[in-house]
């Protein structure tokens, strides 16, 4: 056996991070596993580079109105303390602000460190324990061979619901299996800036004339899908991040990233598009022409998978309404951002905000289980809104102070109030 803890956290990225940290704050014993030999997940090895999800969306407003806080505020101001986070950038009617990839790995080891995490890199959950309908822990593969890992709580940090499914609890994927396209971001340096964002203009979501040029340039010949595309400043001089690619298998099919030979095509096509997308701004867009690839991600961009059964769903209905709730564990203000199709879809929701309940984070079946980040239960288009960073820090958060109340109770998750959760929470600085 490797270990034997309170809680066990799968998954270091962004809910990962906020889960593993704010229960070893509160004094449990807990250990956290990744695949990879850093945390960050979609944030760094996907490089989706933006941390959404904080700022109002608004026709009104001249500047970025803050409204999400509690551990998401808390790593962004560690980000940016470090140098590693842009100021606010314009993103149609709302506002992101761009991270340091680097900078990012180096503040999850800080706080999981000082936290008193146990941090397993390069470490992949293969089973699950169960004793009866409870979950009692993982088996995990390193290099150094295989294991077990025993826990009195269970954190499915995964993204895919990785830990639920092997389980046998029910989810869904996508929209009658259709999840929202992949993409592969890129960085390109030694860009004139300014020329650039003189032509560009201040807004990331490119202009009406950089769209005409990309289909202009895709009658040419350059395999350029996608005509909305987008631009962010980073933190480094001469520097700009892109999010231009859209990946789907080169028969035309919606590619499924759990199925490893389309997480491997994804990957093959994603790179052969970013020197597409990378040739495109070179010949036409004014200060790109000595502009060079820095780095694509670690892996391809992944928006969706798996999306477990939940004791509770997050509806359409709850997002396009801006519904609140007694047991709301997390607010967003970020709109329906749904990848699918020649181009990608925006549903403002404007000078307001929803709630996520907490339930969401609890599989309908089995004990000791609970989630966080992308693969909550919500319906296709809520969690096109509902899976972004900000949020997934929220309900790492609320994971971990779900867990330090089921186990001094010895309540199950499913029977927490969530209204105690959400207390808890605003206690620890979240705006709820």
């Amino acid at each position: 056996m490797l270990a034997e803890v309170d809680v066990l956290v799968v998954g270091g990225g962004a809910a990962g991070v906020a889960a593993a940290t704010v229960a070893a704050e509160a004094g449990l014993r807990v250990v956290l596993v990744e695949k990879y030999g850093f945390c960050g997940g979609a944030a760094v090895a996907g490089m989706s580079g933006t941390v959404c999800g904080l700022y109002l969306a608004s026709d009104a407003s001249e500047g970025p109105s803050q409204v999400v806080f509690g551990f998401a505020d808390r790593f962004c101001r560690s980000l940016d303390e470090r140098g590693g986070l842009s100021g606010p950038q314009r993103y149609g009617k709302t506002w992101t602000v761009a991270h340091d990839p680097l900078v990012w790995r180096e503040v999850a080891d800080q706080m999981l460190e000082a936290a008193g995490v146990q941090l397993l890199l390069h470490t992949t959950v293969v089973g699950v324990l169960l004793d009866g309908k409870s979950h009692a822990g993982v088996v995990v593969e390193s290099s150094a061979g295989r294991a077990t890992i025993r826990a009195s709580r269970t954190i499915d940090a995964s993204g895919d619901g990785a830990v639920a499914a092997r389980a046998g609890h029910d989810y869904l994927f996508g929209n009658d299996g259709m999840i929202q396209n992949p993409t592969m971001f890129f960085r390109i340096g030694n860009v004139d800036t300014d020329r650039f964002w003189d032509f560009y203009g201040q807004d990331t979501i490119c202009p009406p004339a950089v769209t005409e040029a990309i289909r202009a340039a895709r009658d040419e010949g350059l395999d350029l899908p996608r005509d909305k595309i987008w631009i962010f400043r980073t933190t480094r001089p001469g520097e700009l991040m892109v999010n231009a690619t859209r990946l789907s298998g080169r028969d035309g099919r919606v590619l499924n990233v759990i199925d490893p030979a389309d997480f491997t095509e994804a990957e093959i096509v994603g790179r052969r598009q970013v020197r597409e997308y990378a040739r495109f701004l070179q010949q036409h867009v004014p200060g790109c022409e000595a502009s060079h690839v820095v780095d694509t991600g670690v892996e391809a961009g992944i928006r969706q998978t798996r999306t477990i059964v939940g004791a509770k769903t997050l509806r359409n209905t709850d997002v396009v309404e801006a519904r609140k709730f007694s047991d709301g564990i997390a607010r967003s203000p970020w709109p329906i951002e749904l990848h699918s199709g020649s181009r990608p879809k925006l549903e403002w929701l404007l000078d307001d905000v929803y709630e996520v309940p907490y339930l969401t984070l609890v599989p309908a079946t089995g004990e000791n289980l609970i989630v966080a980040g992308r693969c909550l239960s919500a319906e296709h288009e809520a969690l096109a809104s509902a899976r972004v960073t900000a949020q997934c820090f929220e309900y790492g958060h609320a994971a971990a102070v779900a867990s330090v109340l089921s186990l001094t109770s010895e309540m199950p998750y499913r029977d927490i109030p969530g209204a105690d959760v959400r207390a808890a929470m605003t206690k620890n600085g979240s705006a709820l």
